[in-house]
């Protein structure tokens, strides 16, 4: 079995030239709409397009676009949609996974904090319902892979006197899930948010939905054709958060900054961009992010 990660969209990306035997698409969120374009419809209808006829695609997206299922009906595709076809409910540490005729019950949580991943993980699930005649995976191995689960970079806890959570959020659906888990995971003191952006981010919207969390801003400078300037970041800061901010000429400038103001019980969170917590990663422990 080999699962291949689609980049850009879906329609348009590389990886789509592969003739796949089943198409995952996870959630569906304003980003990259210069070349997505601007409303989730549209968005997902580009990502529709890793649909094959006459083979099965799920959606785990609880709510969504039209522009999905009009896709995979147009072109024959089998589709399964959380919340229609299959479902989770957690239940404290453990979680239930149901199908239309299968169900998996007491599976582990994946590992991190991060709120999407059981979500993720049901339309994985799914898939591997779909496929399971000519692929089967048994239920140990469904255990194993969920507790063994980790993606470096989110909201990954750097541990310390000052803890940093890495997290590689840069659309505003993952800022919002990021504020969440922040809540779930407050500091007892200061927050202090490390962020470094790219230019063709929705920048406001990704503050506005972070500032409630943020007791001061660190704004560093991404260099490259793609890079936002700190002091730009900071005019957005300025008209969209209460909190103060400073602009910083990199990554590691701010980011040591953030930890040299930081006592026991602040915490740094570093977000904004792959770029930005590959970054960091390098600072904090040097060779982690090569």
């Amino acid at each position: 079995m080999a699962v291949m990660e689609v980049g850009l969209g879906g329609r348009l990306d590389a990886v789509n030239v592969l003739d796949a035997d089943a198409a995952l698409i996870t959630t569906v969120d304003l980003d990259h709409e210069l070349w997505l374009g601007g409303d989730r419809e549209s968005i997902g209808m580009e990502k529709a397009g890793i649909c094959r006829p006459g083979r099965p695609a799920v959606c785990a997206d609880p709510e969504p676009p039209a522009s999905i299922a009009a896709h995979a009906g147009a072109i024959g595709a089998f589709l399964y949609q959380s919340g229609r076809d299959f479902r989770f409910t957690v239940r404290g540490g453990r979680w239930d996974w149901l199908g239309r005729e299968r169900a998996w019950r007491n599976l582990p949580r994946p590992a991190g904090r991060h709120r999407y991943q059981i979500q993720n993980a049901a339309g994985v699930l799914m898939m591997l319902d779909a496929i399971a005649a000519e692929c089967p995976v048994s239920e140990a191995a469904i255990h194993a892979g969920l507790e063994e689960f980790s993606i470096p970079g989110r909201f990954q806890i750097v541990p310390g006197t000052v803890p940093v959570i890495l997290d590689v959020a840069h659309n505003p659906q993952a800022a919002r899930a990021l504020a969440e888990n922040l809540g779930q995971t407050p500091c007892a003191a200061a927050t202090r948010i490390v962020l470094g952006m790219l230019r063709d981010k929705n920048h406001a919207a990704f503050i506005a939905a972070l500032a409630p969390a943020a007791s001061e801003w660190y704004l560093a400078t991404l260099t490259g054709d793609r890079g936002f300037a700190g002091d730009e970041l900071l005019r957005v800061v300025r008209s969209t958060s209460r909190a103060p901010g400073t602009a910083f000429d990199d990554v590691p400038a701010a980011l040591g900054a953030a930890l040299s103001a930081s006592t026991a019980g602040d915490c740094v969170v570093v977000a904004g961009s792959f770029i930005t917590v590959g970054l960091a990663m390098s600072a904090l422990c040097p060779g982690a992010a090569r």
